[in-house]
Order: structure tokens, then sequence, then C-alpha cells
């Protein structure tokens, strides 16, 4: 019941970005002020109904060169968000978070596995395709960089923006070309991967979950873990989808606070709360 709850609160989430629904049906993306703004999750820009920033996308434009007026504004905002939240942005807020939630639930046999190496790929992602080559390979005529991420690589932007705009206009279905092949193959295939895998492209390929991750040990709001009341039954450790052990690391970066094993948890030992000064 509460992981359905849970799944509300995304849903809930979902709508305060996206409440622009009917431009599902007409293929218009939103231009007004509130673009000005980022949200907190990985919520393209180009999808009709969103009202707000992309985050990462943002990112990548004041480094190309593109928007010099947003810098401190997205550093600011995604570090202050980091600093309080943590990953719980992974858990509760993030669209994509909610759709890879979704798809694993599809009944099929699982591959509970922690990913131990693949895992650090999404900071190199941040690295290499967010920071780097945006604002290394330049335009000769323009001098501007690219959106490396969400040109090539973020299914968020296929999914939730170029997808809906295509089936609504004939015009841009027509001018599909071989990018929008591997992009649509690249997320058809991380969808295929998440029936199986809890949340595979949070936890390998995301670099604003790398992002919170850096910032989830530290993050204000943390797991709590009472050693005293802890039976030892290991029953939070079998219920993580992400083969963590919380009673051992409670704030590990892997962790989205999906909060399965504080409900596995009969001896109430673990539980959200508040870092101490």
């Amino acid at each position: 019941m509460k992981s359905i709850k849970r799944h509300l609160v995304q849903g809930m989430f979902f709508l305060i970005q996206n409440p622009l629904l009917g431009n599902f049906f007409t293929g218009k993306i939103y231009r007004g002020d509130l673009k000005h703004i980022c949200t907190p999750g990985l919520n393209c820009y180009s999808c009709p109904a969103a009202v707000a920033s992309c985050p990462i996308g943002a990112m990548q434009m004041y480094i190309a060169g593109v928007k010099q007026s947003i810098s401190l504004f997205v550093t600011g905002f995604l570090l202050s968000v980091g600093a309080v939240f943590g990953r719980l942005i992974c858990g509760y807020v993030c669209p994509m978070g909610l759709l890879q939630d979704l798809i694993y639930k599809i009944k099929t046999p699982k591959l509970i596995t922690r990913l131990r190496y693949l895992r650090y790929i999404k900071y190199a992602i941040l690295v290499v395709f967010v920071l780097f080559l945006p604002f290394i390979i330049r335009h000769e005529l323009s001098g501007l960089g690219e959106p490396w991420f969400c040109k090539y690589l973020c299914p968020s932007g296929m999914i939730f923006g170029a997808v809906p705009i295509l089936i609504v206009n004939e015009p841009l279905r027509n001018m599909a070309d071989t990018l929008f092949i591997w992009k649509a193959a690249l997320t058809a295939s991380l969808l295929i991967i998440s029936v199986p895998i809890y949340r595979f492209f949070c936890r390998v390929l995301c670099p604003l979950g790398a992002i919170y991750a850096l910032l989830n040990p530290i993050a204000l709001i943390k797991m709590r873990y009472n050693k005293e009341k802890c039976s030892s039954c290991e029953d939070c450790a079998k219920a993580c989808n992400l083969k963590l052990e919380p009673v051992i690391k409670p704030n590990s970066p892997e962790c989205v606070r999906c909060g399965d094993c504080i409900r596995a948890c009969s001896s109430k030992a673990l539980c959200y709360g508040v870092r101490e000064r």
C-alpha cells in the first residue's frame, strides 16, 4: 500500500512539472517565462506538457555558450536541491524514475544485481557528455557547442519530447533521420533492460543521478538506522532492488530512497530523518 502511495506522489510531481497535458495533442512546446527555471528531475524541456526546463539541459546550454545568464542559477539550484534532498528526488520526483518503476512491475523474472562497476558510468557521462564535450567541441561559424547528452543519449527527451511531437506532426516524422533512429533504438533498449533490472538508467547512465549521488551521503534528509531496534533479520537488504545493505550504509550514494527497506523492517529500525549538525 505504501508503495502505491509513493507512485501517487510520483504521479503528482509529474503533473506539477507537466501540467499542460493538452499540448500532447497539438505538439506545441510551452516557451513562457516559467521555462527560465528548472525542475529537480530529468524532465525534458521539449516535452509538450512541460512548464520548466531540465537542469541537465540548462547546464549544457550554458557550457555550450548559448545561455550565459543561467550559470549560477543552475549550479546553485542543483547543489541546493541535492544538499537538502539527495536522491530522494530520484525516488519521488523524477519522471524517468516513475516510468522505470512502472516498467519494473511487469511480471517477468528479475535480475537483482548491484551493478558494481557499471554504476560508475554515470559519473563519466556527467563529466564527458555534460561538461566536457559541450565546452570543447564548437561549431566553426557560431562558436557554440551542442547539448551532447540531450542530443545523443537522453531517453527522457525521446519518450516525453520527440515521440509525442512526432505522433501529431507528420512533416517532422518525414524528417526523422539516423540520429532519431539511434536514440529510438537506445531508448527502446533501456526500457527493455529496465523490465528485469530495477532502474537501470538511473543507476548506470543518468548524469543528474550522478550529481545527487555525490550529495546523497551528506544530504539534510537522510536514512536513519537505529541499531538498538535492529533484530539482524536482514529483511531490509532482501527487499532492496538495488542490492544495498541499509544497516551497513544507510546513506549510500546509490540509494534512491524508494523506502522498500523501511517497509520491510518489522522492528522499525529504519526511517527517514534529518541530518544532525
